[in-house]
C-alpha cells in the first residue's frame, strides 16, 4: 500500500505506486514467458514469416485468442472461423473494460487508448482486486500500467525468441502446461461468489464434454454456456 507520506509527493508517489504494480505481477510473468514462447514459435509453424509473427503479436496482443486464431490457421480452418473465434474469445475485453471504465473514464483519450491496448486478463485481475480493496488509492493508471506493461514486455521478448527458435523448440518441453496454470492463478482470486463459481465449473465441465468438436468450437460452446449459467444463478440470487 503506498503510504500517505509518499501520497504527498505525486512524483514519488507514482513512481511507487507502478512500481507497486510491476512487482504484483512478477509471479504471473513464469507462466505468461511460456505461453509467449509457444505462441511464437506456433506463428511460424503454421507459414507467418517472422515480421507477420512479430506484427501479430504486436498490434493483437491477446494471447488466448492469438493462439487459436494460429492454430485454426494451422489447421486450415474457413477464415469466418478464425475470426468468429478470436472475436468470441476477445469478447470478454468488453466485460473488462466496462469494470475499468469508471476508474479510467477521467483520463485522456490518449491514456486510456494505452490503458485498452494493455488489457489482458492478468492486467484486469490485478487491477481490479487493488480498486476493489482500495477504491480511493491514489494514481491507479499508473498501478495498472506497472502490471500490465510487465505483462506487455514479456509477452513481447517471449514471442520474438519463439519466433526466431520456430520448430526449434523441443516438444518435450511441455511448455504448454503454463497456459493453464495461467489462467488457473487468475480465476481461483475471482471466485468470490457463487455466479462466478457456477459460470467457473460449467465452462469448465463443457470444455471436456465438448472436446470432440471440430475446429475449437467446443470452447466457443463452452463459453455460452458458462455465460448463460452465470446470468440464471445470477437471475435467482436477485
Amino acid at each position: 500500500m503506498v503510504s500517505a507520506t509518499l501520497c504527498m509527493n505525486t512524483e514519488v508517489s507514482r513512481g511507487a505506486v507502478w512500481l507497486e504494480g510491476a512487482t504484483r505481477v512478477l509471479p504471473l510473468l513464469i507462466g505468461v514467458f511460456p505461453f509467449a514462447l509457444i505462441a511464437g514459435s506456433t506463428a511460424i509453424s503454421v507459414g507467418l514469416t517472422p515480421w507477420e509473427a512479430i506484427g501479430f503479436s504486436l498490434f493483437i496482443f491477446a494471447g488466448a485468442s492469438q493462439l487459436a486464431a494460429l492454430e485454426l490457421m494451422g489447421s486450415h480452418a474457413p477464415i469466418y472461423v478464425v475470426i468468429v473465434t478470436a472475436w468470441i474469445i476477445n469478447l470478454r475485453m468488453l466485460i473488462y473494460s466496462a469494470a475499468m471504465a469508471p476508474h479510467f473514464r477521467h483520463l485522456t483519450l490518449r491514456w486510456r487508448s494505452l490503458v485498452a491496448y494493455l488489457l489482458t486478463d492478468q492486467a484486469f485481475v490485478l487491477a481490479s482486486l487493488r480498486f476493489e480493496d482500495e477504491p480511493r488509492a491514489p494514481h491507479k493508471r499508473y498501478y495498472y500500467l506497472g502490471a500490465a506493461m510487465g505483462l506487455w514486455i514479456t509477452w513481447q521478448i517471449g514471442s520474438a525468441l519463439g519466433i526466431v527458435l520456430g520448430a526449434r523448440i523441443p516438444q518435450d518441453w511441455s511448455l504448454d502446461f503454463a497456459i493453464p496454470l495461467t489462467f488457473i492463478a487468475l480465476m481461483v482470486p475471482a471466485l468470490k461468489d457463487r455466479v462466478a463459481v457456477a459460470a467457473s465449473l460449467s465452462a469448465g465441465l463443457s470444455v471436456l464434454l465438448l472436446a470432440w468438436m471440430p475446429m475449437n468450437l467446443g470452447f466457443i460452446a463452452a463459453i455460452a454456456v458458462g455465460v448463460v449459467v452465470g446470468l440464471l444463478v445470477e437471475g435467482g440470487r436477485s
